[in-house]
């Protein structure tokens, strides 16, 4: 019997589509026809993949508005927002379409013979991908790993699945093998689990909770499967005294707020040195109030919904009354799952500071000195993203050594670029997507020796 899921506008709570569920049988399919598909695109020569995954750049850019309208109403992200994403779909697809004639493997001096190796593909990938971001971070996966030559599965998040189909339907338009790149729409106890178990799938790339993730590196050991895993966060904004506060005030909503604080990087701590304290607030209060949170379609718009109705509960569930609220931003009352900017100022061991809430709340926390900041802000098994606000190198340079974290911004705010390596310390991930490195994380080293004769 054919199960289906039903995709909800979050700014609306309007039914959008009923998408059919993939079944363990299908997915078993799928991999079929993806082994298939990838020994033939392993064959085809380097230039060939590269013009290919061009062409599928070409297309994702011609389709760059309708990528962004539909991710506005599945996912409730303000057009601006849905735009880039798009976007940066596009520029990683043309960036890793350089790769497969870049992977060239190394010569090794060794004695009695010449040494060389090839980055072999794996084969057949399984990407699971979050509802938070939908199609760059599944962009994330597929692009690399198509360029060292493997087939790629693909399971969207069952909240927000339209672009990732979108995006299989558009690579076949750029013809790619229509078995090559497949989106398997599907429940993550039947389709997850089934790439995690199925043996001809080699690899699996999880973006999501710790919770979830650690189950998945479990299954994956069954088989000695690769895993890469980009899982929680609890990020820290670290305001020295010495900084430009207006400027960090004025940046800090963005930091935390963007996409509704429904981001793996959100740097919902922030930590404000103690003499700066009162007068970081201030700045803060009208930077917060000054969000614009309202209607996702409107080109003003910096803030939508939270993406359904199940996860607006789990976040008020982190603000009940009587919570230490300094003060709120604005958010439209009727239907859509409408959540204001929040700050709040709890103790050090309140869940509010340990706990990731994935939401539009931010607590605020003051310190004394640089190591006070460094231990608070280490204090938590996550380490993904951050920032330090500073205008003094040398602390700048101490502070970014001592944090641990995988990405780390000095006065910005800034996480992730296709160019540089992006990943998690601690409990926060397994491995690095992105970067010049990404496709040798989907490729095995092999190692040939070939003996030379003397002559004689």
């Amino acid at each position: 019997m054919t199960t289906t899921s039903d995709v909800i506008n979050p700014a609306t709570e309007e039914l959008l589509r009923t998408v059919e569920q993939t079944d363990e049988a299908g997915v078993d399919d799928a991999v079929a026809r993806a082994r298939a598909a990838q020994r033939q695109w392993a064959r085809q020569a380097p230039a060939e993949r590269a013009a290919a995954l061009r062409a599928f750049a070409a297309v994702v850019d011609a389709h760059v508005e309708e990528l962004a309208q539909l991710e506005v109403a599945n996912s409730g992200h303000p057009i601006g927002n849905a735009r880039w994403e798009a976007g940066h779909v596009r520029d990683v697809l043309q960036y890793y379409s350089a790769s497969p004639e870049r992977l060239s493997g190394k010569q090794i001096p060794v004695a009695g013979g010449l040494d060389v190796t090839f980055n072999e593909p794996l084969g057949v990938v399984g990407v699971i991908t979050p509802w938070n971001f939908p199609m760059t971070i599944a962009s994330w996966g597929f692009a690399p790993a198509l360029a060292a030559g493997n087939a790629v599965l693909v399971k969207p998040a069952e909240w927000t699945p339209l672009t990732t189909i979108r995006l299989g339907e558009l690579a076949v338009e750029a013809g790619l093998p229509a078995d090559l790149f497949q989106v398997v729409p599907g429940r993550g106890s039947v389709v997850g689990e089934r790439f995690v178990s199925h043996p001809d799938v080699r690899k699996i790339v999880f973006t999501g909770s710790t919770e979830v993730g650690t189950r998945v590196m479990a299954g994956a050991a069954q088989q000695v499967k690769r895993v890469t895993l980009e899982l929680g966060g609890k990020s820290a904004n670290i305001v020295f005294d010495d900084c430009d506060l207006e400027r960090a005030a004025a940046t800090a909503p963005y930091g935390v707020f963007d996409n509704s604080g429904q981001d793996c990087c959100a740097r919902s701590r922030i930590l404000v040195q103690r003499n700066v304290f009162d007068r970081f607030m201030e700045l803060f209060e009208p930077a917060v109030k000054g969000v614009v949170v309202g209607d996702p379609r409107a080109e003003g718009t910096e803030m939508g919904p939270l993406v359904s109705k199940a996860h607006w509960e789990s976040v008020a569930g982190y603000v009940p009354d009587g919570a230490p609220v300094a003060f709120r931003g604005d958010a439209p009352t009727g239907p859509g799952y409408w959540f204001p900017p929040t700050v709040l100022t709890p103790p050090r061991d309140d869940r509010t500071v340990t706990e990731e809430i994935f939401g539009p709340v931010v607590t605020v926390l003051p310190f004394d000195h640089e190591a006070d900041a460094i231990a608070l802000a280490n204090d938590t098994p996550y380490g993904l993203s951050g920032s330090i606000w500073t205008e003094n190198v040398s602390r700048a340079l101490r502070v970014s050594r001592a944090v641990e974290s995988g990405n780390l911004s000095v006065n910005s705010h800034s996480s992730v670029r296709y160019s540089t390596p992006f990943g998690g310390f601690k409990q926060s991930g397994l491995g690095r997507e992105l970067g010049p490195d990404a496709p040798l994380s989907f490729t095995e080293t092999k190692n040939v020796f070939i003996a030379v004769q003397e002559e004689h």
